[in-house]
């Protein structure tokens, strides 16, 4: 059996799995959902928060697994996610066995922002979606904007609860550069899972980062942003074939 390392994207926390743990754990994997450090803490908390510290973060469950199983440990982000999961596998390239890329940033150049950036005109209304809070410590979302960014496939009963979750970003994670190499991260084998009805990364910038890592296996789901809830037993088979 497989082992399963899941990283939630910006403003949200491991609850938004949910659904694909279930699944998950159903089929008899390890599955460990985190919320990550910082996350809707107050100023100080925030502060501290960064891609450095979230990679020992994630590199220490991925280990862990790892010493209690024999099969892979497959790490997935999602969304901001993908940055996490990208600083982790550069820093500790022998943690994992694969990454999993769900509608996520895969930067090698650039940081998040720097990415929503260069994207524009098509993401600036998330980007002023994106509230400093906390004396510039961290960035809220918008909740009237969220349904419509993140959750619009998705049933209004998750969507609704999920909005209710959502909490604070440390705002140094979203600006920090993810240098990768070739002989670490791009060693791993990796997946993108990429969602053609998404709203916050659209699927050409989507497959524009895709372009920028040869060799990236692609998996197409029909789905918002949030496919754990819009398509979540065709986000769960994803995952499970790669187990």
């Amino acid at each position: 059996m497989a082992s399963f390392v899941l990283i939630h994207g910006a403003f949200h926390g491991g609850w938004c799995f949910d659904p694909v743990v279930e699944i998950l754990r159903e089929q008899g994997h390890e599955v460990v959902a985190p919320d990550l450090p910082g996350m809707g803490g107050d100023e100080q908390a925030l502060r501290e928060a960064s891609l450095d510290a979230w990679a020992d973060f994630t590199a220490d469950l991925c280990r862990d697994l790892r010493s209690r199983a024999d099969g892979p440990v497959i790490l997935a982000g999602h969304s901001r996610g993908g940055l996490v999961i990208s600083a982790t596998a550069e820093k500790y390239p022998d943690a994992m066995s694969g990454l999993v890329y769900i509608a996520a940033l895969m930067c090698p150049d650039e940081n998040g922002l720097e990415a929503f950036h260069a994207a524009a005109p098509g993401h600036d209304d998330i980007l002023a979606a994106m509230q400093p809070e906390a004396n510039g410590a961290g960035l809220a979302f918008a909740p009237d904007f969220a349904p419509e960014a993140f959750y619009h496939r998705s049933p209004a009963n998750l969507a609704e609860a999920a909005v209710s979750k959502l909490v604070t970003e440390p705002a140094a994670t979203l600006a920090s550069n993810v240098p990768v190499t070739a002989d670490r991260w791009g060693r791993i084998p990796r997946t993108y899972i990429e969602c053609t009805d998404d709203r916050t990364l659209d699927i050409a910038f989507q497959r524009a980062m895709i372009g920028l890592s040869p060799g990236t296996q692609v998996v197409t789901l029909d789905a918002d942003h949030s496919p754990f809830y819009s398509a979540t037993e065709e986000l769960a088979e994803a995952l499970l074939s790669l187990a």
